[in-house]
């Protein structure tokens, strides 16, 4: 698990609440940091924030997508701006969004989702039981994508990225 967010108390946050429920983590502090750890930790999942220096959440999705070792890898934007102001994500290839503030059982809940989808189309990534090594079918929550709350529904793309770029 890759958590890439520009806000230092924002990243542990996340990254406590999901190494509560057994998720080996590691941090990036903005896309550029993303792009060079993701080669080296290959994480399961992906969670970006979409404002950050350097390179921003939606570029980097973008360029995950773009290179064939990162190009399966489920990302979720977990972010302060809306779903409707980051939906250049739909093209991005970014698979979920969460609102910041979030609850943190729906951020487990999501990255729950996305691990078990990325291990269904990737069967050759099984590993060892529970939530970062293999399927947990227990715990992973089995609801359609388009069940989730509001929240954390994937981009609809009806609406463009605000003028300025910023939430």
């Amino acid at each position: 698990m890759l958590v890439v967010d520009d806000n230092k108390v924002i990243r542990q946050l996340i990254r406590v609440n999901l190494e509560l429920e057994g998720f080996e983590v590691v941090t990036a502090a903005d896309g550029a940091e993303c792009l060079d750890v993701v080669h080296r930790v290959r994480p399961d999942v992906v969670t970006l924030d979409v404002v950050m220096p350097r390179l921003d959440g939606i570029k980097t999705a973008e360029r995950l997508r773009a290179d064939p070792r990162t190009s399966h890898l489920p990302v979720a934007i977990i972010s302060a701006c809306g779903e409707h102001e980051v939906a250049g994500g739909v093209a991005s290839g970014v698979d979920a969004f969460l609102a910041k503030p979030f609850e943190p059982t729906e951020l487990v809940r999501v990255v729950r989702q996305l691990l078990h989808r990325e291990r269904r189309e990737r069967p050759e990534a099984g590993g060892s039981d529970g939530p970062d090594g293999g399927e947990d079918p227990a715990a992973a929550d089995d609801r359609p994508i388009d069940d989730r709350p509001t929240n954390d529904r994937p981009f609809d793309g009806r609406t463009s990225q605000n003028a300025s770029g910023h939430c």
